[in-house]
């Protein structure tokens, strides 16, 4: 037997042992506060994590003798076993087991000398209660409460207690008669060792949806990047020859270079010149024919239509799938040899 454990009466070397079988046999071990908990909800838990995660309640000294024997990184566990601690083993990553003990968490009424996890708000408007001496006991308390209608109402929105503050017990009964239960109760993940690493809450409280979102924002930043800078990828090579395609098109409309594939442009170029003079001059007091001032109205109806959908069809260099396919369809690289060839 180990030098820490060798004056241990015999039952306690055992839960030893048990505790050193549990980190060796899992690959991630962590220390989770039970400070606080009824019985009832330590047993719904453990249902809960039942084939995830196994609890294991040990007194804080027995733990610390566990890990020194162990020796290591995992000894390392013992500055975060504080307070009324237990073990929980799992074959899980840390990141799945906060998740997953923050989702066994459950709401509870506020006990006097507790510490209010969040600012505790009561917010405004009706209650159940009828007049009586309850609207003394939520002004004394900084509740501005009144009768209204034969019922008590909170006037306004007000916080009772900040984040941090120690909850005293004329709050603490307040709170329970407006039935708000501020309190999370369940397993609080003090650090977790996982493959020769310590990880902390702070480490694994994570908004999955914002990291999400960043990086589908670094994937279009990256994609847009590689079209400007014209770095061709699998991904993006179809929609640099398709801005290439564009961009020569507007380079031989505007030089009037007559080429099948874009003389079509020129003549829509021309003819919409041509209806802007048109009805320059009819404003100077020149008489259009009526084909002309048809044309011309038309022209002028469509303008204001036509200016979003093009704002609209290219917001950035980034383009959708369907966009790059048709694009390469239509000009491709024999769209560049015929222009330039």
């Amino acid at each position: 037997m180990a030098l820490y454990t060798h004056h241990l009466p015999r039952w306690k070397k055992e839960e030893v042992e048990e505790i050193k079988r549990g980190i060796e046999e899992h690959t991630l071990v962590g220390v989770v506060d039970m400070y606080g908990i009824p019985a009832s909800q330590v047993q719904h838990i453990r249902r809960n994590l039942r084939g995830t995660a196994r609890v294991k309640m040990a007194r804080n000294t027995l733990i610390e003798h566990a890990l020194n024997e162990l020796g290591g990184s995992v000894a390392a566990l013992n500055d975060h076993a504080e307070g009324q601690s237990a073990l929980i083993f799992t074959n899980e990553n840390p990141f799945k087991l906060f998740k997953l003990l923050e989702q066994t968490k459950t709401k509870m009424a506020a006990k006097p000398g507790e510490t209010a996890p969040e600012d505790i708000v009561i917010p405004k408007g009706p209650t159940s209660f009828k007049p009586g001496p309850i609207v003394g006991e939520l002004q004394q308390v900084g509740i501005p409460a009144a009768i209204e209608g034969g019922k008590v109402k909170i006037r306004e929105t007000k916080t009772v207690v900040k984040k941090g503050e120690v909850i005293n017990k004329k709050i603490a009964d307040a709170l329970v008669k407006l039935g708000v239960k501020p309190m999370d109760v369940g397993l609080i993940l003090q650090a977790a060792y996982y493959r020769e690493t310590i990880f902390t809450p702070d480490l694994l409280a994570i908004d999955e949806e914002a990291y999400a979102n960043n990086i589908a924002l670094a994937a279009r930043q990256a994609f847009n990047l590689s079209v400007n800078a014209v770095v061709p990828t699998r991904l993006t090579v179809a929609a640099i020859i398709g801005k290439a395609v564009r961009e020569a098109r507007n380079v031989g409309v505007e030089a009037s270079i007559y080429e099948k594939d874009i003389v079509d442009l020129i003549i829509g170029r021309a003819q919409r010149e041509m209806l802007a003079v048109a009805l320059a001059a009819q404003g100077r007091g020149f008489e259009l024919d009526e084909a002309t001032l048809k044309a011309a109205s038309a022209a002028t109806a469509a303008a204001p239509a036509a200016a979003p959908a093009a704002a609209e069809e290219e917001p950035e260099e980034e383009e959708t799938e369907e966009e790059k396919k048709e694009e390469d369809e239509e000009g491709g690289m024999a769209g560049l040899g015929a222009l330039f060839g």
